[in-house]
């Protein structure tokens, strides 16, 4: 597998959102969801329309099974899911038991290999240059929420992985660059 990296300025990550709003609701759902939860590119394709809204409004935590450990993880699901998730299913006539990226060949989730080309493209519209694939979104969520103070165990936790050395640098942090943290708690 190649490496690939984390979209790291916010200016592209909005660029891509635009990107890939004009080109399907499906596909920006995709990429928000993969961004802002960390969740695998595996666990994405597979959710369902329930897994994330009870009939009425959206879920505020969508929870998964790890295959490894067998462990119930959840995963908040922020207002700007929420919001990219109300669009797509007010415009979309879906049942509780399709899938959320249903291909529109057939009622199968969108391949792994489709999803790479979405992401892929979109990223190449706004210009990156750096390796982008399927496991950039969770690279992303990982360094943004590192990036904005989440404790690196917690991340080493969510990507269950053993160092934070492994952590860091999936991520794409170098180590012994400089992290300026705010502790604000604004009270």
């Amino acid at each position: 597998m190649e490496y690939v990296n984390p979209i790291k300025k916010i200016e592209k990550i909005q660029a891509m959102k635009k990107v890939l709003r004009q080109s399907s609701l499906r596909d920006l759902l995709l990429f928000v969801i993969g961004i802002n939860t960390g969740i695998k590119v595996h666990d994405l394709l597979y959710l369902t329309v329930k897994d994330v809204w009870d009939g009425s409004q959206t879920r505020e935590f969508l929870y998964l099974k790890d295959e490894k450990n067998g462990e119930v993880k959840a995963y908040y699901l922020n207002s700007k899911v929420r919001e990219v998730l109300r669009d797509y299913l007010a415009s979309n006539e879906l049942q509780p038991d399709d899938f959320l990226f249903k291909s529109k060949k057939n009622n199968h989730p969108i391949t792994r290999q489709q999803a790479y080309r979405i992401i892929n493209h979109a990223a190449k519209e706004v210009g990156i240059q750096e390796k982008i694939g399927t496991h950039t979104l969770r690279k992303t969520f990982g360094y943004h929420a590192y990036r904005k103070g989440v404790a690196i165990s917690i991340l080493k936790n969510i990507f269950n992985q053993h160092s934070t050395a492994e952590t860091l640098k999936y991520i794409g942090i170098d180590k012994n660059e400089q992290k300026l943290i705010k502790v604000d708690v604004n009270l």
